[in-house]
């Protein structure tokens, strides 16, 4: 159960960078490729909580996020998600041109 429980934490964190740098960042900023910034703002927000209820749970926490399979599991989605982010503005600027010339005639 325990083990369970320690899997689902360490998955929720699984998204999230260091955390102090997470709550520099802006979820909203327009030119912004990250695909993570929400889940990343709940995972501090989650750590924060359980940081005042029990600091040990807190640290087993952040040494489980950065242990090297987590480590290694977050850089690989990260590099699939900036891709995908990349083929999103691609795919928004042939809309736009779509619309612009077809549509609108310009």
């Amino acid at each position: 159960m325990l083990q369970s429980r320690a899997l689902v934490i360490a998955l929720i964190l699984l998204l999230s960078t260091t955390l102090p740098e997470v709550q520099s960042k802006s979820i909203f900023e327009k030119d912004r490729r990250d695909l993570l910034a929400i889940p990343e703002a709940i995972a501090s927000y989650f750590y924060e909580a359980v940081n005042k209820v029990s600091p040990k749970v807190s640290q087993f926490l952040l040494d489980t996020v950065q242990s090297p399979s987590v480590v290694a599991a977050r850089q690989r989605f990260v590099k699939e998600a900036a891709k995908v982010s990349i083929m999103f503005e691609q795919l928004i600027e042939k809309i736009k041109n779509l619309w612009y010339t077809r549509v609108l005639g310009y």
